[in-house]
């Protein structure tokens, strides 16, 4: 597999994304291709991610991927990732080039649907993906959906940390019983899902929050859900109705959420509208700044055994510490416990940032 990197698309903690040419037309790789990269020391939770998109491939919801190869560029062995790019950017950007910060329906219907068959996939094939949010929803021509980053997928009811517990994810899209119980099965996809909706159709965020403590205590303890756009039709509130369930047993699958008045008739066509859309996809330049206060990395958590350093803030990675006061595993304590133990009042450090970064 001989390829050439061209410019660099983004960057997070370990990983960049480049453009990717290859060197010689081939009837297996398209003429642009995105090259996920990171150091061979950093190489299995990337590794991870390709497996997990070879047992995916025949999804057209997912990304597909075309294979990993290591480099040596500057000094330093590379593994790479060769994976399908998607020309209309993320439905973040879809978002931020809009005049109002909304997408009309319609649209969101359709965004909808392709997200939860490729969910239903994913899900049915035992994974889960644990950052589904718009950042990680990309858009293919005619407005199709591609679901990428897999960077912390798992196997549902996989165990965490050994000998601890794990939170992962984006604290806005964050489930309660993930915030609450460090659970992480298929329904976090969901309400994650609800979240990803209730943001297109309102033009902002799911939750209303200035604080990372705050948010965390609202979505682990207590009854409460986000609030439901007032824009949305009828049938896309009862469709969020069942995304913010807060019993994640209660809560609607991908499967059935498929069969909701609110997706099931909506498929892609070939259409003024579409084709309207993917002119402005074409002509789609991303933003660089972060949309909200909770425009985070990615929270993956060890078990330590100590609490946070006084230099954390809300843009570091989520450690949580609980040998220290029980023994590891145990989730014994009241979720408000453990949310008061995630954070401190320290400031964040906006001068420092790991997240993902998008160039182009």
């Amino acid at each position: 597999m001989d390829w050439v990197r061209g410019e660099k698309l983004g960057h997070g903690n370990f990983a960049t994304v480049s453009l990717a040419v290859p060197r010689s037309q081939s009837p297996l790789l398209p003429p642009f291709m995105a090259v996920k990269s990171c150091g061979a020391s950093h190489s299995p939770s990337l590794l991870n991610e390709k497996l997990i998109l070879e047992q995916l491939k025949d999804c057209p919801q997912i990304i597909r991927c075309f294979g990993d190869s290591f480099s040596y560029e500057n000094g330093e062995k590379l593994y790479n990732v060769l994976l399908e790019y998607a020309f209309g950017g993320t439905l973040a950007d879809r978002i931020n080039n809009s005049d109002d910060r909304r997408i009309p329906e319609s649209e969101v219907r359709r965004y909808t649907k392709a997200l939860l068959k490729g969910l239903h996939y994913i899900h049915k094939f035992g994974y889960v993906h644990c950052d589904i949010k718009l950042q990680n929803i990309l858009l293919g021509p005619n407005g199709a959906v591609k679901i990428a980053d897999f960077g912390l997928a798992k196997r549902d009811g996989r165990e965490g940390a050994v000998g601890g517990c794990e939170l992962r994810g984006t604290p806005m899209y964050m489930s309660p019983e993930m915030v609450g119980g460090g659970e992480q099965g298929a329904p976090a996809d969901i309400w994650a899902v609800g979240c990803v909706v209730s943001e297109m159709a309102g033009g902002s965020p799911a939750w209303n929050c200035s604080d990372v403590a705050e948010l965390l205590m609202r979505i682990g303890v207590g009854e409460e859900v986000p609030e439901i756009p007032g824009i949305l039709s009828e049938e896309g509130k009862d469709f969020l109705g069942k995304c913010f369930v807060k019993n994640p047993s209660k809560r609607w699958t991908a499967e059935m959420l498929l069969n909701h008045p609110f997706v099931c008739d909506q498929d892609f066509e070939d259409d003024d509208t579409f084709a309207a859309l993917k002119d402005r996809q074409e002509n789609t330049t991303a933003s660089t700044s972060p949309r909200c206060p909770f425009d985070f990395p990615d929270w993956v958590s060890c078990s330590i055994t100590s609490l946070p350093s006084p230099e954390y803030s809300p843009e570091s990675e989520l450690w949580v510490s609980e040998e220290s006061n029980l023994q590891k595993g145990s989730w014994s304590i009241s979720p408000a416990e453990r949310l008061r133990r995630l954070v401190n009042d320290q400031p964040p450090n906006w001068s420092v940032s790991d997240d993902w970064v998008t160039i182009r």
